[in-house]
């Protein structure tokens, strides 16, 4: 028997894929299924079965396509209605894969079709645990993002969440080892650990969740803290379960080169929004007017996911050479599926043909310190939760997962200062506010982690000396 866990940092994401004899399985899937074919040929083992633990709302699953391209059955648990064909498990429910066992374990709460998957080995000992969004290390999956679908509150899907936990994964062995669905970074929890495999008995010392004396404070301390959740997460939840375009066709047609002339006039002939990934450090020296930076190499699909409102709109691309099938597979991965084409040559080609530009107005920590003074105005795009441990004395606290809630209450007329905790999401804030007509500011590289070195300027830690919106 062979365990593997894939995870995909930028994500937070566990995929799983296990071997037993010359059948194998894989749980929760990323939307590109080439990694795991890869695997399947170089074992020679042929694929059995494709298990979801739900339907995913954080990023959009290979299920589909990795079932046409192997004959698999993809594997959900009880309660669950895709609109394509897959076996509805039913409560413990047993499959065979070689000579382990999965046992389909419902355990519903993050979602009503959530399930756990344990797994029993060669022997018939219950060894491990997939348990999706129902248990991460050190929290629970957020029990809000399933309200609409089910006409239940938060609260009385927390309280389900509670029972599923209770009588489903507690009484079970200390020893069992739990791999997650995600780890610290991914938006479907809030507390997690930064591990990502434990054993059970470890989480029922360590994880909050698990400790809670009855299901009020279970209830009152999982919701406590939790944020709007990102607004891709409906639409991706929504193809996970009504299904979706190939990858190969989403690459097929992303991977087009557009001479500059050409994206000048698909630019202006259409609504496609100019998405250029390179790195504030280039990005803000000079881009294509009303263009939008996000950094592939940052959490790329999250803050795309965050950011851009509708999965279905037309992107055309600004990226460096050779990276824009990374690009457009990791648009994919949170359903962004309409990239019409990328900038053949890159910005330098757009560049070399005099074409308009724009920059962004960008000093260092040590010149910041210099022009700073009390009445400076500054704007702070980190989290609430970075910004309530250390920021400067009267900064504004404006998160930028809610840009799109606050721009339009900035005054132009007024210069400030603007940054996050290392340069990342205030570029991408900046050019967001360029787009809009939003000028008079200059953003700080290096961010917050910059702005303490050069010890010079006043850091409070409480958030009732500052400002928020």
């Amino acid at each position: 028997m062979k365990i593997e866990q894939i995870y995909t940092g930028c994500l937070a994401h566990g995929a799983y894929y296990i071997v037993s004899e010359n059948e194998a399985a894989i749980i929760d899937p990323l939307r590109e299924v080439k990694p795991y074919l890869d695997r399947l040929e170089k074992d020679n083992v042929t694929l059995k079965y494709i298990f979801e633990t739900h339907f995913h709302a954080d990023f959009v699953s290979g299920h589909l396509d990795l079932s046409k391209k192997t004959g698999a059955k993809i594997v959900y648990g009880p309660t669950a209605v895709p609109n394509f064909e897959a076996t509805i498990a039913e409560d413990n429910q047993i499959f065979e894969i070689g000579k382990v066992k999965i046992k389909v374990l419902h355990t519903p709460g993050h979602t009503m079709e959530s399930s756990t998957f344990l797994l029993i080995d060669e022997n018939g000992k219950e060894t491990a645990m997939f348990t999706g969004d129902t248990l991460f290390l050190g929290d629970v999956g957020r029990p809000d993002l399933a309200q609409k679908a089910t006409n239940l509150s938060k609260e009385d899907l927390a309280g389900i969440l509670y029972e599923s936990l209770q009588t489903k994964i507690i009484p079970l062995d200390d020893n069992i080892t739990i791999y997650p669905g995600h780890g610290a970074g991914s938006a479907c929890g809030k507390n997690m650990q930064k591990e990502t495999v434990d054993i059970l008995g470890n989480q029922k010392k360590t994880n909050y969740a698990l400790n809670q004396p009855d299901k009020d404070s279970f209830i009152r301390e999982v919701l406590d803290g939790l944020t709007a959740p990102p607004k891709y997460f409906g639409m991706n939840a929504a193809m996970n379960k009504g299904g979706y375009e190939s990858f190969d066709s989403v690459m097929n047609k992303g991977l087009h080169p557009v001479s500059v002339e050409e994206f000048e006039k698909i630019a202006g002939d259409s609504e496609a929004l100019i998405l250029d990934t390179r790195n504030a450090a280039e990005f803000h020296k000079g881009y294509i007017p009303n263009s939008i930076n996000i950094g592939l190499k940052g959490d790329f699909a999250p803050w795309v996911g965050a950011m851009i409102v509708d999965v279905k709109h037309p992107i055309l691309l600004v990226s460096d050479e050779g990276t824009e099938e990374e690009v457009i597979t990791r648009l994919s991965r949170v359903g962004f599926d309409n990239v019409i084409g990328y900038l053949k040559g890159g910005f330098d080609a757009w560049k070399k043909l005099n074409k308009e530009t724009d920059e962004i107005k960008r000093i260092s920590p040590a010149e910041f310190a210099e022009q700073f003074s009390e009445e400076a105005k500054i704007i702070d795009v980190r989290k609430l939760t970075e910004y309530s441990a250390e920021h400067i004395d009267n900064a504004y606290n404006k998160p930028l997962d809610f840009i799109s809630d606050w721009i339009s209450t900035i005054d132009n007329s007024e210069h400030f200062f603007l940054h996050c905790a290392g340069g990342y999401r205030s570029m991408i804030a900046a050019s967001i506010l360029n787009s809009h007509g939003i000028r008079n500011f200059t953003e700080v590289e290096g961010g917050f982690n910059g702005i303490k070195k050069t010890e010079k300027l006043p850091i409070s830690d409480f958030v009732c000396q500052s400002k928020t919106v």
